[in-house]
């Protein structure tokens, strides 16, 4: 990888920003709704991303080549998790749209400039220790990985980590225009990292090269990618910093602010980053595909997370610092502002990890099952997905309490819970993923699904503390309202859609050759194309959902049904 409570009177908070509490609105300002930018950059740059994850599973499939590549991609992106969106989030917004909101332009853009100038100096430094030390990395990030296997990864880690250092300066321009609430931009930008690797994929892919040559191009292709993603922001900061110029100093007030916060969050980045390597290292002793398989997951499990949890999160926290301080009127404030935008959160996550449980399979196949990507790794990726579902929605609202958090400018919290949640979850994941499938006579490569299974268990405990914590700072903060009716409209979706499939395996025949890998043929997926199926489960799973969220009055459902029938009125 968290006084009485008063229930908010409006709508969700982040759909109409409220103004600055003191001086003109900043430069660049806009008063539609944040989360609905965020969740559309995101959602554009999700469904690219996940045909770049099919074009890659068609050539790459889910063989070593892959299964490299992955790993290899993963040990330069802890350059951007250490010093990327997540940190900036936590220390440079609070301070640069709290000036903001204070009137005071040209300090703002005094401490925009200093940032820039000491993350680019910091970031140039780490991508040159991490090309020469990539051999130590891949040993001991992947220990698993030998002969040629080690040697690809090397050379991929290489070529990659400069890339990664220009998506940390992607970061700083997404603080920026967040700060300015401008945030459609930002997550757009991802959409061109992906096509720069589609593109790369489907030109390499058709000239029919091999799998390890096709891995050393995309590389190449990824590079390109991060650097179009920075260089598409450029502009639109340019046009809303007054007077830009990057600077090495920290003689400034502000300035040391951020960078005390910044050193609490890069030091929680870095013990979050360590479970990530630690899955990664498990994952290479249990099988050779365990780890592509994990990060296939991801890409679909990772969706409503950052859809939802992450742009609501995203588009509040510029927002909560501008009203975060003292008093219990600015607790209520805050209170408000959390308690409506958990409700939106849990409205489409939980949900979403009931598609993962119930119908994972119909999911996972739609979206990769092409080309080299089998019926088998589809039934193999269901069952990550179901041990995803565990934590989906703890994770989720864990992101917008560590917002909450990071907008009191509060860092040490989330730290201390992200430090004990990631020993306990390295612990854990090494029974269940390592020993507990042979205790249980189960094969070893499925060990593959509890590692999501242990992070979930883990996502729900930071949760629950740093919701407990900031009950503390804030007064009483309650879970999502109406939890039980969304649990039972979703298990009552999953049951419809595994229903539907399980009628179509019965009237069709199961897919040829996967009876015996599917349990005998009750879990089989019928004779039919995989995005077909995918249509005739996943539609009826929502109107479903949908369908009885309404009827039992949940106000989100509502909030939705009225947005996709609103009429304009006649002229």
């Amino acid at each position: 990888m968290t006084v009485s409570s008063a229930r908010p009177e409006a709508s969700p908070a982040s759909d109409t920003p409220p103004a600055p509490p003191a001086g003109s609105p900043p430069r660049g300002s806009a008063k539609s709704g944040g989360a609905l930018f965020v969740a559309a950059g995101i959602l554009a740059s999700k469904l690219v991303g996940l045909v770049r994850e099919r074009v890659f599973a068609h050539y790459l499939g889910n063989g070593v080549a892959a299964a490299v590549f992955k790993a290899a991609l993963r040990i330069p992106n802890f350059l951007q998790n250490l010093f990327g969106e997540g940190v900036l989030s936590g220390s440079f917004i609070p301070v640069y749209a709290g000036l903001l909101g204070k009137g005071d332009e040209k300090e703002a853009d005094r401490v925009a400039g200093a940032v820039f100038g000491l993350l680019a100096l910091a970031t140039g430094v780490m991508v040159a220790v991490g090309m020469l030390a990539t051999p130590l990395f891949v040993d001991t990030i992947a220990p698993g990985f030998d002969g040629e296997a080690r040697r690809m990864a090397i050379r991929l880690v290489r070529i990659l980590f400069p890339g990664t250092g220009m998506l940390v300066m992607s970061a700083w321009c997404l603080g920026v225009l967040n700060s300015h609430r401008k945030f459609l931009l930002s997550y757009l930008a991802p959409v061109v990292w992906n096509v720069a690797i589609i593109t790369t994929l489907v030109v390499a892919g058709m000239r029919g090269m091999a799998e390890e040559p096709l891995a050393v191009v995309l590389a190449y292709g990824v590079v390109a990618g991060c650097a179009l993603q920075f260089l598409v922001q450029v502009p639109s900061v340019m046009k809303v910093l007054g007077h830009f110029r990057p600077a090495l100093s920290t003689a400034n007030e502000s300035v040391r602010q951020v960078l005390r916060s910044f050193g609490t969050v890069v030091i929680g980045r870095g013990v979050v980053q360590v479970s990530a390597y630690i899955d990664t290292s498990y994952a290479s002793l249990i099988a050779d595909r365990a780890l592509s398989t994990l990060t296939y997951a991801q890409t679909i499990y990772l969706i409503p997370v950052s859809l939802f949890g992450a742009a609501v999160s995203a588009a509040e926290l510029p927002e909560m610092s501008r009203a975060a301080g003292a008093g219990e009127a600015v607790a209520t404030r805050l209170r408000s502002r959390i308690e409506a935008s958990s409700r939106r959160i849990a409205f489409f996550v939980v949900p979403s990890a009931m598609a993962l449980l119930f119908i994972g399979d119909v999911v996972a196949g739609g979206l990769f099952q092409t080309g080299r990507f089998t019926s088998a790794d589809t039934r193999f990726l269901w069952y990550v997905l179901m041990g995803a579902s565990v934590g989906l929605v703890g994770a989720a609202l864990g992101r917008l309490y560590a917002s909450a958090f990071y907008a009191l400018k509060d860092t040490r919290t989330p730290l201390r819970f992200a430090a004990l949640r990631v020993v306990m979850d390295a612990t854990l994941a090494y029974f269940l993923a390592l020993k507990l499938p042979g205790l249980l006579g189960l094969p070893a490569h499925l060990g593959t699904a509890f590692f999501p299974i242990s992070g979930g268990l883990m996502a729900w405990f930071e949760s629950t503390m740093l919701r407990r914590m900031l009950s503390v700072k804030i007064g009483h903060l309650r879970l999502p309202e109406g939890m039980g009716k969304l649990w039972g409209a979703a298990v009552a979706a999953g049951l419809t859609g595994l229903g539907i499939k399980l009628a179509l395996t019965h009237v069709l025949g199961p897919m040829p050759g996967v009876t015996a890998e599917w349990g005998g043929g009750f879990l089989a997926p019928p004779h039919l194309h995989p995005i077909l199926l995918f249509l005739a489960v996943v539609l009826p799973f929502g109107a479903v959902y949908f369908g009885i969220t309404g009827a039992l009055g949940v106000p989100e459902a509502k909030s939705v049904l009225q947005r996709v029938l609103r009429r304009r009125p006649a002229r």
